[in-house]
């Protein structure tokens, strides 16, 4: 009998807008974030990324309970305490991010 379980939930604070999120285990955070319309990107940089390959950082948030990191970007920035990479998180159980505020690349909403 296996522990895993099949389905997981995502609980998204934006900007003080709780979504709770079920998501197939086994899927990136990007994605299910995506998918649910809630972009870990700004203006500029949803169409200017690296599609999820870890490459760009853009696709930050903050991980406040869930899986540790795996990916190398993603153990540096925990370590730092920055934002970590949304594609870069596998999702293997219950997780509860925020989204980052974008300083960088301007602001996730247009004013």
């Amino acid at each position: 009998m296996s522990d895993r379980c099949d389905v997981v939930y995502v609980r998204v604070d934006d900007d003080g807008e709780e979504h709770l999120l079920t998501a197939p285990a086994g899927a990136t955070l990007r994605d299910v974030l995506l998918d649910a319309g809630l972009s870990p990107y700004t203006r500029v940089t949803e169409r200017l990324n690296c599609g999820g390959r870890g490459l760009c950082a853009t696709c930050g948030v903050r991980i406040d309970a869930g899986p540790a990191p795996e990916h190398w970007h993603d153990a540096l920035a925990d370590r730092w305490g920055y934002p970590r990479l949304s594609c870069q998180v596998r999702l293997d159980g219950d997780v509860r991010v925020r989204l980052a505020e974008k300083v960088v690349w301007g602001n996730r909403d247009p004013e």
